[in-house]
């Protein structure tokens, strides 16, 4: 096993590339994805643990609390979470928190992903997707750092019952938005969308995409799609998409991804 393991959620790449920052500068590091049920259990090797996942709605992203709870963590070891979020820190690190009892943690804003809900580029204050990516860098660098050195967090993740309540309630609202996915005529059947689906919801028919109702709203359909062929409703047809161009739509898809 890994000296280090770190847990990641990504949708659209960005978590999962601020995990291999983080994991470069530990070194021996498994960075273990967290898109459907996690390939390692059992960490109770590992000498540090992390969690990097997005906000979902002010909460976890799909059954990442879930997930957490099935994690095996030796009681010494260093534990420390990082999320990326679009407005607001919601509740998720508190979540994560009440489960393994961080040493550290940190969180970090990023553009959106969620396009049905807003464009990607509304920021405050305003940001270019290169300059945001050069920031999240910067950051993951000194998160990196902060872990080596074993820093830890003099308060708790902010409890944030109010998103908790709206995590819920979008979630909830999510099976009506699942029945609007439809790709356009730019579609050509490459099939991403099915490759990169972490639920398998997705299937060609007829060399167009079939969307299913097993789906958690992580969007990786909408934003890997190298046509912008997908949208949810109208909303999203003339909204720009976000995927993280370092991140390869095959390393999403990977189970653990290790860093020496």
């Amino acid at each position: 096993m890994a000296e280090n393991i770190i847990y990641c959620y990504s949708g659209s790449g960005h978590c999962l590339g601020m995990a291999k920052t983080i994991a470069k500068i530990l070194g021996d590091t498994d960075i273990v994805m967290m898109r459907s049920f996690p390939a390692i259990t059992d960490a109770s090797q590992a000498k540090r643990v992390g969690f990097i996942f997005s906000c979902f709605a002010g909460g976890l992203p799909g059954d990442v609390e879930n997930y957490v709870k099935s994690i095996h963590i030796a009681p010494g070891a260093y534990k420390f979470a990082v999320e990326q979020y679009a407005g607001y820190l919601g509740c998720g690190l508190r979540k994560i928190d009440d489960i393994v009892h961080l040493d550290y943690w940190d969180g970090i804003s990023n553009h959106s992903t969620a396009i049905w809900l807003m464009p990607h580029a509304l920021t405050i204050p305003p940001t270019t997707p290169k300059m945001a990516q050069e920031r999240i860098d910067r950051k993951a660098k000194e998160i990196g750092a902060a872990v080596r050195l074993g820093q830890r967090s003099e308060k708790r993740p902010p409890k944030e019952a109010a998103f908790e309540l709206m995590s819920k309630s979008l979630s909830k609202s999510h099976a009506k938005r699942i029945k609007t996915f439809a790709a356009s005529d730019a579609c050509i059947g490459c099939g991403t969308c099915e490759k990169v689906c972490p639920r398998n919801n997705i299937r060609l028919v007829g060399g167009k995409p079939s969307f299913g109702e097993n789906c958690i709203g992580c969007l990786s359909c909408v934003q890997l799609c190298p046509k912008a062929a997908i949208d949810i409703g109208k909303v999203t047809k003339k909204r720009q998409r976000y995927p993280n161009k370092q991140i390869s739509p095959a390393e999403l898809t990977e189970k653990v991804i290790h860093i020496d």
